[in-house]
């Protein structure tokens, strides 16, 4: 049954796995919190053509989707903190036009095409030690700035005008919290790709979300599931010979809704 895990990339692509679940627990909660769901999505769409502008230009690729997504979060909190309404439009607009940017990059200038399907979708079990490492980095300075920042975004995040008549008024927490946005949906590129980014970074902590009252342990139990989800999504995608990204995707889908299902009936139950 556990044949698959005895695979040398099996097995490298499960630590990259249970980096990002540690990502997840962290960086996941403070997303859902402060309703960056979205943004995360925008973030990761954004990275793409930066990934593919790198790629064709010569230098890291990691880079290049990191600068791309900073400037997408960056600029969507700078709109937030001005009240602009129709955020939501403007961050779709640039999703799509990221992504078409991308393709174009890809498939006309640098005709690099081959690489798009891996960059949307992500490419688990090809991942090498580089990948590994952005996942351990991204992971460590997460757990950092939630230890240095928490208190502040946690404030920011229950009620704005509060925090800020308790002295809450410097924007650096907020835009750190930006930053490490940008950094998370890069590092959990290389597992699931530009469009499932959201399966690793916002599901689990929205499902873990509806069973937990309390930060620290909304953030342990997000750890957990997202280390089981990955664990569960990983074999089933050596198994059955499936795309590892989509396979994690459903799998974490399909947990959040049999979690949303269960206490939906169950005051009814109770009634």
């Amino acid at each position: 049954m556990l044949e698959p895990f005895q695979l040398p990339f099996v097995q490298r692509a499960l630590v990259e796995l249970l980096l990002l679940a540690l990502l997840a627990g962290t960086l996941g909660c403070w997303i859902v919190l402060r309703g960056l769901a979205f943004p995360v999505h925008g973030a990761a769409a954004a990275a793409f053509p930066g990934l593919v502008l790198a790629d064709g230009l010569g230098f890291a690729a990691p880079l290049g989707g990191f600068g791309a997504a900073l400037l997408f979060a960056l600029a969507v909190g700078r709109l937030a903190t001005r009240g602009r309404e129709g955020n939501d439009t403007l961050t779709a607009l640039v999703l799509v036009a990221a992504l078409a940017l991308g393709i174009v990059l890809a498939s006309d200038v640098f005709h690099s095409a081959a690489s798009v399907e891996s960059l949307l979708f992500g490419s688990l079990l090809a991942i090498g030690a580089g990948d590994v490492r952005l996942a351990a980095a991204a992971a460590l300075i997460a757990l950092a700035a939630s230890w240095l920042l928490g208190t502040r975004w946690l404030a920011s995040g229950f009620d704005p005008a509060a925090a800020r008549s308790l002295g809450v008024r410097s924007p650096l927490p907020d835009a750190c919290l930006l930053v490490l946005v940008a950094l998370g949906a890069v590092a959990v590129l290389s597992a699931v790709g530009a469009l499932l980014a959201t399966a690793l970074l916002v599901v689990p902590a929205a499902t873990t979300r509806l069973l937990s009252s309390r930060i620290a342990g909304w953030g342990l139990a997000t750890v957990a599931l997202a280390a089981a989800e990955g664990i569960a999504g990983l074999w089933l995608a050596v198994k059955l010979n499936a795309p590892p990204g989509a396979t994690l995707a459903v799998v974490s889908g399909i947990v959040f809704a049999l979690v949303a299902a269960t206490r939906t009936l169950a005051p009814e139950a109770a009634t």
